[in-house]
């Protein structure tokens, strides 16, 4: 060409056009069916296309060098895949994988009550336990309400689920075994929890199946996650009909540090005074409770916890002495206990996360009796202590799938010093006890997971090791329903009182249970609804040739067995009728053991055949009030005869077990400061609650074991300053 400009003009654009990439394809889902809809494009660019009816996209792009070419569209996870744009035409095949919602996602559900996700399987909140009528704002109590427990064990201490005993039920505080949940036993009356419901951010009621981090315990796991950081600064004032409490917690300005503490002091005199009780009391129960709490955020994934919290109790009741007219039986208690909770989480690299956490406790009872409740009379010491350290390590793969590993080491002692009258001394028991364990979840896609479990265990005591494997399933019907299959074997030390010994106890082994659970689930608008059927099989559990009208040590032997099974259902809903929630539960239980000194397999004395709960709670937004009730029922249990043969043994049933609990709550505030004010009553109709019978000596004479009074109340006012929780109530109701 004789005009370079023109030449110049020209080699432009044959050049752009050389340079000018064109980008065509098809998306697909994972039937390799095209996606319409969806945007394709070239990502910090506004080259881009939308996928046809078929899936099929084309554009052209001048952009050059190396690219990523992205794919999104809603439900689907976002695509992304490095390219090089150099000229010329390319095709893609574009696969799009299924997104895990949590809202719709598949999750473990056999066995478990979780209260920790909003997005999941929430049954209990906080709020839900201190405002269930007829628990008094006990967590336990609370969960007693929901299937699988049983709801009336009003004269025994601990939670019992599913044919298991109340020791079988374990509780754990940021992964780390809590041993002494319970206020100290007191003969015939059921103690309350030791922890406030609102210490925790989270609860996941296991009554089967539950995960390989934790063991030891045959039955079911109570496990509480602790809260990170008060949302602000405060400070809170209780004055109950039972004691007054005082606390505050600080929050920095930075947010990255809270600390704080509080007392809170218990006595029933005023009550007592108020309401009549069965026993006598030559000594008014008096309790003190002191805690502290530190929070620490170390990193923008890191936190640093600690709790410790210290009690200290002191009573006596007296009650007619059935061998001896006129004559009293006498129990004094003297209680201490520690608790300290020591936990750090944090991301470490690689996508790993460390889960580290140390525990110490220590309690002590001094208890002074004369005969009483089949003891020797005199001055008892109970001691035991159990310190701790837990270390967990999980890898997270995509969104959802993980694998953890971790182990942890636990040293327990166990000191019980007998009357002197008795004769007999008894050596302590101490043990270190070590568990290995790995856990993986692994998410075949949103509608299928996973989780296998193994977990190894060694008690130094028992000179014996166990594993344990764990498997759970569920697979997702459609967005709301699901189904969930769990099986495992569950290990456990007989308890400490069983392994005090004068010769030939420490032949015993790990007790054991094998779990099978079905779970069918829907969770919809605010509904949920389960059904869950189970079987539990128990092996090697302990024996004893103790008789309890014989003062003489048990030797003890693993040749126990027993077996449970049964069908639950629950029902919630808070959305039918405005402000209203409500909950339906039922357990039907078949369960027979042959242990500790039982003659032949037979029903427990705290299993009932049939336990059902309803629970309703109505709030009144414009008076800023909520009334709560809860009706209880239980079939009769078992209770020992003495005047019947060793064929007939536990034959006998109590009377069906009746409560109705209201409660009624209101907001205010007073003195600038958020109020809460409370007043609960139990056993509103009065109805006979009959748990069991003791005989005398020669089984002439029998007397009821009922509660200490035929209704329990409560009134209280709860105050805070700095943080309101009005619109939490609003929420939760």
């Amino acid at each position: 060409m004789k005009n370079p400009l023109l030449l110049v003009l020209c080699c432009g654009v044959m050049l752009a056009q050389a340079q000018t990439t064109t980008l065509k394809g098809k998306v697909t889902d994972a039937k390799k069916n095209g996606i319409p809809g969806v945007n394709v494009l070239i990502k910090d660019s506004y080259d881009g296309a939308t996928t046809d009816a078929n899936g099929v996209f084309s554009f052209t792009t001048e952009e050059k060098g190396e690219k990523t070419l992205q794919a999104s569209f809603i439900s689907y996870e976002k695509y992304e895949q490095k390219i090089t744009l150099a000229g010329g035409e390319q095709t893609f095949i574009i696969a799009l994988k299924e997104a895990f919602n949590e809202m719709k996602v598949v999750t473990i559900t056999a066995g478990a009550f979780e209260a920790s996700d909003s997005k999941k399987s929430t049954v209990l909140k906080a709020l839900d336990v201190m405002t269930t009528a007829g628990t008094q704002g006990d967590t336990y109590g609370a969960l007693r309400t929901l299937p699988g427990a049983q709801t009336s064990s009003g004269d025994q201490d601990g939670l019992f689920v599913r044919g298991g005993s109340g020791s079988e039920a374990q509780t754990f505080i940021d992964g780390m075994l809590v041993r002494n949940p319970f206020f100290s036993s007191v003969p015939d009356i059921a103690q309350r929890g030791r922890f406030n419901p609102f210490l925790f951010k989270g609860t996941i009621f296991s009554s089967g199946g539950y995960s390989a981090q934790y063991g030891q315990g045959m039955s079911s796991a109570v496990i509480l996650e602790s809260q990170d950081f008060p949302e602000k600064s405060v400070t809170s004032l209780s004055l109950s009909s039972v004691g007054v409490g005082l606390g505050h917690y600080e929050l920095s300005k930075d947010g990255k540090t809270a600390y704080g503490g509080d007392f809170n002091y218990t006595t029933l005199a005023p009550y007592y005074a108020l309401v009549s009780q069965k026993f006598d009391h030559p000594k008014n129960p008096v309790f003190y409770g002191e805690s502290a709490y530190f929070r620490r955020r170390t990193s923008p994934t890191g936190i640093l916890k600690f709790y410790a919290t210290a009690s200290q109790g002191d009573l006596a009741i007296s009650s007619d002495n059935l061998d001896s007219a006129g004559k009293k039986n006498l129990f004094e208690l003297a209680n201490t206990n520690i608790y300290t909770n020591f936990s750090y989480a944090d991301m470490i690299g690689g996508g790993w996360k460390l889960n580290a956490g140390f525990s110490f406790s220590a309690n002590s009872d001094q208890i002074t009796n004369t005969y009483s409740y089949g003891s020797f009379p005199g001055t008892f010491k109970v001691n035991n202590s159990l310190t701790q350290g837990k270390i967990v390590f999980s890898r997270f793969f995509g969104r959802l799938s993980a694998l953890r590993v971790g182990g942890e080491f636990q040293h327990s002692e166990d000191n019980i010093k007998l009357p002197e009258n008795s004769g007999f001394t008894i050596d302590p028991v101490n043990d270190n006890f070590s568990s290995l364990f790995a856990e993986t979840d692994v998410y075949l896609s949103s509608k299928i997971v996973a989780r296998v479990g193994l977990r190894m265990e060694y008690s130094a005591f028992l000179n014996k090791s166990n594993l344990a494997p764990r498997l759970s399933l569920a697979y997702k019907l459609n967005d709301v329903a699901q189904f969930s299959f769990a099986y495992g074997d569950f290990y456990q030390k007989a308890d400490s009182l069983l392994r005090w010994h004068s010769s030939g106890s420490q032949n015993t082994g790990f007790q054991k249970a094998t779990h099978y659970i079905l779970n069918y689930q829907v969770i919809a608008n605010d509904r949920i609804f389960r059904v869950e059927g189970f079987y539990k099989n128990y092996d090697r559990l302990v024996e004893t040739d103790y008789q309890a009208a014989s003062y003489t040590l048990p030797v003890l032997n693993n040749n126990g067995t027993g077996w449970a099974d049964g069908l639950e259902f629950f029902y919630r809903d808070k959305k039918t009728i405005k402000g209203m929630d409500y909950w339906i539960s039922y357990s039907y239980l078949d369960t027979k053991r042959k242990y500790i000194y039982y003659p032949l397999a037979a029903q427990p004395t705290y299993a009932a055949n049939h336990n059902a709960s309803l629970r309703i709670q109505k709030f009144f937004t414009k008076i800023s009030s909520s009334l709560s009730a809860t009706y209880s029922y239980a079939s009769g249990r078992p209770y020992f005869n003495p005047n019947r043969p060793d064929a007939e043994f536990l034959t006998d049933r109590t009377p069906d077990y009746h409560n109705l609990g209201l409660s009624y709550t209101y907001l205010t505030n007073f003195y600038k400061a958020f109020t809460v004010l409370v007043l609960s009553v139990n056993n509103v109709l009065g109805a006979d609650q009959v748990f069991g019978y003791r005989y005398s000596t020669d089984g002439k004479t029998r007397a009821a074991i009922t509660p200490p009074a035929p209704r329990f109340f409560f009134l209280g006012a709860f105050l805070s300053w700095g943080q309101d929780r009005s619109k939490e109530v609003i929420n939760n109701n």
